[in-house]
């Protein structure tokens, strides 16, 4: 196990790297708007623009732009600044991290305290009106887009604008740490918004799942041997069932680590994805970059987690 975990390690960094190079040619290399016009500004004279390309050192080649990024992230964990506001890119990420990770876990928990026992009993009661009406549910959730569902959502139970006011409206973010509360009220809504679509999505997998490995021979097997109903279901069924849950639940994690970008744009939620975004519209590549990388390490750490998690779930799997 400790030999593939170094493994998968290695191969990150290899990964890393190959992730980093792809970002810089495709915001460097391709044709895109130039940041020294941008922030230069309207009345922004050839000269002031070359003087910014110059501070900026984006009239070297090539070649010697991307050895330098990449020597100041090897060496130092260094992302460059900021070509608008000439801030550490590594400072600001670091900074909006927090309420990305808050979003992002209180989402999991939604969506898997709702999917996984509504995937289990739809299994269970198959072909019951209970079962139709749950996956028909999940199929207008997952249907329905995350934007379009965070809007309607702030106009009926936000505060400010809503038909019934229940929870906190856009604007309304608060850090865990200076008011535990607030963050809570503040996170409500756009927890429940993001983890409808992956709840039903949840649902409809394991449910699948489950029903196939019901029909397996060990699970009568273990019905013969006088197992309770639950017992069978529980430790013997979702626990094959759920593998790969597992599997799309660590993607899922480790992509909305890298940013939720609809969900914290409709709640104006100081996270990654909106930054990642706000840079995307500046042509801030710095902060492209940055964000794009920190998405990258989120998923291959995850997948790591995910494949070290599978020889919990299931006995069969060994590393070596």
């Amino acid at each position: 196990m400790v030999r593939y975990i170094i493994r998968r390690l290695l191969w990150m960094v290899v990964l890393l790297a190959i992730v980093s190079t792809v970002a810089f040619m495709i915001f460097y290399a391709l044709p895109s708007a130039d940041p020294a016009v941008l922030r230069a500004g309207r009345q922004g004279t050839p000269e002031l623009i070359a003087q910014i390309r110059h501070n900026l050192g984006l009239d070297q080649p090539l070649y010697v732009q991307y050895f330098t990024y990449m020597k100041a992230i090897v060496l130092h964990f260094d992302f460059g600044y900021s070509y608008q506001n000439s801030a550490n890119v590594r400072e600001q990420i670091m900074s909006r991290l927090p309420a990305t990770i808050s979003l992002t876990g209180g989402a999991v928990v939604v969506w898997l305290a709702i999917g996984l026992p509504i995937g289990i009993i739809s299994a269970i009661k198959r072909r019951t009106p209970l079962d139709r009406m749950t996956m028909g549910g999940a199929l207008l959730a997952i249907s329905a887009p995350v934007y379009w569902l965070g809007l309607v959502a702030l106009y009926l139970f936000s505060r400010d604008i809503g038909v019934i006011p229940l929870f906190a409206g856009a604007n309304s973010y608060q850090p865990l740490t200076q008011n535990p509360a607030a963050w809570f009220d503040s996170l409500l809504l756009p927890w429940l918004v993001l983890a409808a679509s992956f709840a039903a999505f949840y649902a409809r997998l394991l449910r699948s799942n489950l029903i196939e490995v019901m029909s397996e021979d060990y699970i009568r097997t273990a019905r013969a041997k006088g197992l309770s109903e639950r017992r069978v279901v529980l430790r013997h069924g979702v626990r094959a069932a759920i593998t790969p849950i597992v599997t799309v639940l660590g993607l899922d994690i480790g992509i909305l680590l890298g940013g939720a970008i609809l969900t914290e744009s409709v709640f104006n939620i100081p996270g990654v994805g909106r930054f990642a975004f706000d840079a995307i519209g500046r042509a801030d590549l710095p902060v492209i970059q940055g964000t794009v990388l920190f998405g990258a390490f989120f998923i291959i750490v995850a997948n790591i987690v995910v494949d070290i998690g599978y020889a919990f779930l299931d006995p069969r799997v060994r590393y070596s």
